[in-house]
């Protein structure tokens, strides 16, 4: 069923208003990590033409090349090697799994993801980098400008269940993270890792848990449902899932990391209980490596 006019007004005014207290502890996230000497600020591989590309929503009037543009009905871009060689691109999972938190006193994935992933772009941005999302949602950009459209974007929800990583307007050699719980089929993420490596792009999959995901705490009769309510699970004795549910959970983070381990990205994961501070070090450390 399609929501109503009010309904959607009222989705849209929640989502406004998580903007502002995201960037705010966003941008005091990004100030606590000190970068010392680690500061990216660098000439990149040289400013010898990459390529033309058609233009895409964000891009400035002035980028366009009017030479090649005239050749054709589109318009084009024409883009350097050190702007390919600069830009990293983020998906964060938009999907109901990533709205789950097991207590009042931890955020649910959905704030830890947004945050770290917003804190992250922030410190790009103010090293010279280009930043946006993928999935068609922002190209990739400087200035802090950026920064409000990205935590605009970032502040919506998806209504399904599970997201399958989104990789419209990949930039070729460029760098990307995924940030995502991956618990659902990862069929669409090595899909996602094969694509982008034949793109020669590099990366990161940052897999994001809730601390009661990892233990499976419950016993007795639990109702286990989907965030989204689409699936739904009841049993009395839930503490007899747990060694089952335990192995699965193994095996999917050691498929992740091997799926990361042959096209040469890295594999990394968080939880929710854990300081957001260290992961984001992890994390802009992490992308100087996949940078090189």
């Amino acid at each position: 069923m399609s929501q109503s006019l009010p309904s959607l007004k009222q989705t849209a005014e929640q989502e406004a208003s998580r903007f502002p207290h995201l960037l705010a502890r966003a941008n005091h996230l990004a100030g606590s990590v000190l970068m010392g000497e680690h500061g990216r600020r660098r000439a990149g591989q040289g400013d010898d033409f990459w390529q033309y590309r058609p233009m895409q929503a964000g891009d400035s009037r002035r980028m366009i090349d009017w030479r090649r543009s005239a050749r054709s009905d589109a318009q084009f871009v024409r883009e350097k090697e050190w702007q390919i060689a600069q830009s990293v691109q983020l998906w964060i999972d938009p999907a109901a799994s990533m709205r789950f938190a097991s207590s009042d006193a931890l955020p649910d994935k959905a704030d830890r993801a947004r945050l770290i992933g917003l804190a992250l772009s922030i410190m790009l941005l103010r090293s010279g980098e280009r930043v946006g999302l993928l999935g068609g949602l922002l190209p990739p950009r400087r200035g802090e400008v950026q920064i409000t459209r990205l935590a605009l974007s970032l502040s919506e929800d998806q209504d399904v269940d599970y997201a399958a990583p989104d990789i419209r307007g990949l930039i070729p050699h460029a760098s990307a993270v995924f940030v995502s719980d991956f618990l659902a089929d990862t069929a669409p993420v090595l899909s996602a890792l094969t694509d982008a490596a034949d793109r020669g792009v590099r990366g990161i999959l940052f897999q994001v848990l809730d601390p009661a995901e990892e233990s499976f705490p419950f016993r007795g009769r639990t109702v286990f449902e989907s965030v989204a309510g689409s699936l739904s699970h009841e049993t009395l004795k839930a503490s007899e899932l747990r060694e089952n549910y335990l192995e699965r959970l193994t095996r999917r983070k050691a498929e992740l990391e091997a799926m990361c381990a042959v096209v040469g990205w890295r594999y990394h994961c968080h939880h929710t209980s854990e300081s957001a501070q260290s992961a984001l070090l992890w994390l802009y450390q992490a992308i100087d490596g996949a940078h090189r």
